[in-house]
């Protein structure tokens, strides 16, 4: 089984927070409420972004910033703007 890529139009959100958990903080600094959701399986990306107004572009900059080596050790750029 290969890994998928984070930039799978196609992947759903709950296959992200599976292959890479520190995604989960993004998606929660945010207010998202993808994790756990029942609808996790079947969003990707572009669906969120749709339904939360963000922008995909820059979600998945954070997002890819979250599985990038050293992730953790600051918060997600959209954590200041999401309060």
């Amino acid at each position: 089984m290969r890994t998928p890529r984070l930039d799978d139009p196609d992947l759903p959100l709950a296959e992200i927070m599976r292959h890479w958990p520190t995604t989960v903080p993004v998606f929660l600094s945010r207010g998202m409420l993808c994790v756990g959701c029942v609808i996790g399986p079947f969003h990707t990306i572009d669906n969120a972004c749709e339904e939360y107004g963000i922008d995909p572009d820059t979600l998945l900059a954070e997002l890819r910033a979250a599985v990038s080596p050293g992730a953790g050790t600051t918060p997600p750029a959209g954590a200041a703007a999401a309060r």
